[in-house]
């Protein structure tokens, strides 16, 4: 896919207020500092579209982006480790849970992880609360070029090892990194894939 066009939309907390379900969505979500942000200006090659900050917890909105007229690329609030009050973070957690579960158009939610750490209990919950749901989700493995490719592999492979304590089938999974741009065309292959299961 060739993005040629990736325009801000609207942003805001409710999701019976995004716009009309008449396109396809595709969700990026994540612990705080995962690296959100900088992979979907990757994946847009728009250096400034989603903003970055080395503050984690800076998307505190479900932030709507225009994709070639034909899909959303939805940008929501991280969870965990952000540096926000614990009313705040209740209301997170309300705002992501209201429009994952109940955003009649959202076909994926790519759930992105840190390569570079061990598997974290907060990730794997999340990721289980998506199955329980029958959520369709994939995995982005992101800063990849932090390590060598030996340790993302090492560090994948326990990451999936842990969702095999749970999952019996794993769900697709890609490894990336926005300062290399490596995933990103397989990424992009797979919702242009997916852009046509929409009804």
């Amino acid at each position: 896919m060739e993005i040629k066009s990736a325009k801000f939309t609207v942003s805001n907390q409710d999701y019976t207020k995004c716009p009309p379900p008449n396109l396809p969505e595709f969700a990026f979500i994540g612990r705080s500092n995962v690296g959100k942000s900088s992979l979907i200006n990757c994946l847009c090659k728009q250096k400034k579209l989603a903003k970055t900050s080395s503050q984690p917890g800076k998307t505190q909105l479900i932030n709507h982006f225009n994709i070639n007229d034909i899909w959303y690329l939805v940008d929501l609030p991280g969870y965990g480790y952000a540096r926000v009050s614990k009313k705040s973070r209740s209301a997170f957690g309300k705002m992501i849970t209201d429009y994952i579960f109940n955003r009649t158009n959202l076909m994926v939610v790519f759930v992105l992880i840190d390569s570079r750490i061990p598997p974290q209990k907060i990730d794997i919950e999340f990721i289980n609360e998506l199955g329980e749901n029958q959520i369709p989700f994939a995995l982005i493995f992101t800063k990849a070029d932090k390590l060598t490719n030996n340790e993302v592999a090492k560090n994948t492979a326990a990451f999936k090892k842990a969702l095999k304590q749970h999952w019996e089938e794993l769900p697709p999974s890609f490894i990336t990194s926005s300062e290399t741009g490596l995933g990103r065309d397989e990424v992009l292959n797979y919702i242009s894939e997916a852009i046509p299961l929409f009804k």
